[in-house]
Formats: C-alpha cells, sequence, structure tokens
C-alpha cells in the first residue's frame, strides 16, 4: 500500500500547536470525531492522502517501509489544559497528554515529515476496535510498525503481555443464610481463589512473567422472583509470553466446579527480539539525541498486541511521557521530550526508508 510519499517540513512549533490543540479536544473511547478530524486537517494542510474510515480510524498510507501508529482515544477524565513554564521547559497538563495523545501527535509530525504511513486508531482503551479493523481492512503488512505509547523518549518497548477477559455465572437456590451449604456469591469468590492460588507468581518473579489475575466487576444477591441467589463476576488475567491464551483459559476452566465462565476478549502476548532493524533504528536515533537507550517490558496491553497478532512484521512501541502517568490525575508532559521524541522518530522513519539524509 503506497501513496503520496511527499515529505513536508513540520516544526518544532507546529508539532507543539497540533498536541495542545488535540489534548485540548475532549477523546474518550466512542468520542474521537473531532479529535480525528483535527488529525484530518494537519494531514491535508501537509498535502497528504488522508481519510477517516468506517469505524473512525485516521488513515493516511504513504511509504510503507514503516507505519506509525498510534491511537486517538483516551480515557474519560477533565484535566484542565494548561503549558506551564518550568525553568528551562515547559510542561502540557491534560487528559491523554501522556496516554497516548502526545505518541500520536509525535507519530504524525515525523510521518509527514519522511513521508510514510500513518494510522490514528480508536477505541484502543476499550477493546481496540479501531486497531482489529485496521489489520482486517489493509491488503497486506507494512515493512515495519512503530506503535505510540509512552516509553519515554529514551525508552524502546518490546513487549507486552496478553489478556483474557470473561464473566463468571453462577445461581444457586435461596435459603436462610445460617445454612451451611454455599450460595452463588461463594461459588464465584471460591472459584476466583482457586484461580488466583494457581497462578500465584514466586516472590523474586518479575510480574512481566507471571499470570495476574484481576477481578473487575461483581454483582450477587437475591433474585427479582426471591427463589434464587445469583452472582456475576467479570475477571481479567494477564498472559506473558512465555504463555498462550489458550493455556492460561485451560488452567483457570480447571478450576471451575460451579458455574460458568464466557470469555469475551483474547489478546495473545508479545515480545519482540532486540535485534531487529527497527529496534536497532532506534538505539542509533536516541543515541544521536544524547540519550541512552533503555529496553522495556510492559505488563499491560496495547494495540502492539493486536498487530504483532496479525502481522509478521519487526515492530516496537514507542512514545514521550512517562508512563506511570498514564490514566492520573495528573497526566503531564514535557514538551522537550515530546521534540526529542519527535526527531527521533523522523530519524527512526528516515532510516527505514534508507533515506541518508
Amino acid at each position: 500500500m503506497t501513496a503520496n510519499t511527499t515529505t513536508t517540513d513540520v516544526s518544532a512549533e507546529d508539532a507543539r500547536e497540533l498536541l495542545v490543540d488535540l489534548v485540548s479536544i475532549p477523546s474518550p473511547t466512542g468520542e474521537e470525531r473531532e479529535a480525528a478530524t483535527r488529525l484530518v486537517d494537519f494531514f491535508e494542510a501537509h498535502d497528504r492522502e488522508v481519510w477517516i474510515d468506517a469505524v473512525g480510524n485516521v488513515r493516511a498510507p504513504a511509504d510503507d517501509s514503516v507505519l506509525l501508529t498510534s491511537h486517538v482515544d483516551t480515557v474519560p477524565g477533565e484535566i484542565p489544559v494548561e503549558v506551564e513554564e518550568t525553568g528551562d521547559d515547559e510542561i502540557l497538563w491534560g487528559r491523554g497528554s501522556v496516554d497516548a495523545t502526545g505518541p500520536l501527535v509525535a507519530m504524525a509530525a515525523a510521518a509527514v515529515r519522511t513521508g510514510v504511513s500513518f494510522a490514528g486508531v480508536v477505541g484502543e482503551e476499550i477493546d481496540s476496535r479501531g486497531s482489529r479493523y485496521f489489520v482486517d481492512d489493509r491488503d497486506r503488512a507494512p515493512a515495519a510498525v512503530v506503535n505510540g505509547e509512552p516509553s519515554g523518549a529514551d525508552g524502546i518497548t518490546l513487549g507486552y503481555r496478553g489478556l483474557i477477559a470473561g464473566t463468571y455465572v453462577a445461581t444457586s437456590e435461596s435459603g436462610h443464610t445460617s445454612r451451611p451449604d454455599p450460595n452463588a456469591i461463594q461459588h464465584a469468590v471460591n472459584w476466583w481463589s482457586s484461580v488466583e492460588d494457581h497462578f500465584e507468581g514466586g516472590e523474586y518473579e518479575p510480574v512481566f512473567e507471571q499470570v495476574t489475575t484481576k477481578p473487575v466487576d461483581i454483582e450477587g444477591g437475591v433474585s427479582e422472583d426471591g427463589l434464587s441467589v445469583e452472582a456475576t463476576m467479570d475477571v481479567q488475567l494477564r498472559v506473558p509470553p512465555a504463555l498462550d491464551v489458550e493455556t492460561v483459559r485451560e488452567a483457570a476452566e480447571a478450576e471451575l466446579e460451579v458455574g460458568t465462565v464466557t470469555w469475551k476478549d483474547k489478546v495473545p502476548p508479545v515480545m519482540m527480539s532486540p535485534r531487529t532493524e527497527v529496534a536497532r533504528a532506534f538505539r542509533v536515533a536516541i543515541r544521536a539525541e544524547g540519550e541512552e537507550p533503555r529496553l522495556v517490558r510492559k505488563t499491560g496491553t496495547s494495540d502492539m498486541n493486536i498487530y504483532a497478532g496479525a502481522w509478521d512484521c519487526p515492530m516496537v512501541t514507542y512514545g514521550p511521557g512517562n508512563s506511570e502517568l498514564d490514566h492520573a490525575p495528573d497526566e503531564r508532559l514535557s514538551l522537550s521530550e515530546f521534540d526529542r521524541s519527535v526527531e527521533i522518530l523522523e530519524r527512526v522513519a528516515r532510516t527505514l526508508r534508507g533515506d541518508d539524509s
């Protein structure tokens, strides 16, 4: 897929202006359209082919030697947008500044400067519907992918754990609470306690290498007709690259004695080699900016999991920002770090294009 590969200049001031504009536009999952339109305006202003696809993704195909992509949506939450002067730096406060509008805009600026492909996808914070649609709608994989999430300007993220999410449901006969027989609520708690025990990690085992378990919602009580006790529990298990989602699912189901569980979301883990041409290009580019590269593994999941499951090509995740501020009430981004990340992405894209200028 190769379209207009024209390169045009995007100044640091232009990139910062786009960043502040997009952080100022609320874009929680499902409400990305206004932010997507602002991105389209940016690409059109630089003579790039661009459109919004059927699910709301911003698509700007060009030189497919590398695809720069990040997500448009943020989690909910209002943080007053302001640029704070702090010594020799400026700090942008606002929801999405770190996760992941900062990486998104850095990708957009670098894509215009170098003429490589770009995609801003929707729905990452909920179900990755944008990236799932994107991989199904493309006719082939790009030669390489850089996914945008905060890693710090010096960080190269190579791995993410996978995810399996499900809903447990149980029903038991109603009766006096003095009866010793367990009710549906106890069955739910007992099953999940058994799952937690099964996957309990060693004291010194890194979290990235463990299966971790988390109940995320539970409801239970006597039914409306008073004849039964019902329990529903939503759960998640994070899957390390040493295992696969099906193995973890089977182990969790093996602990099931009462009730049923329906699995709704399955995302495979991913771990990329530090020796791919993409990782090497980042190490060189980061050092050229006077920093020492860090290799990062993250305990959550991202759209990189979706891309790695669909495309057999080298990829990393990269972007400005401290990931500890993801979804936080004090989310903020150093603008000098943002500037450096744009320069690093430009160097990487030119390297992967074979452009030595």
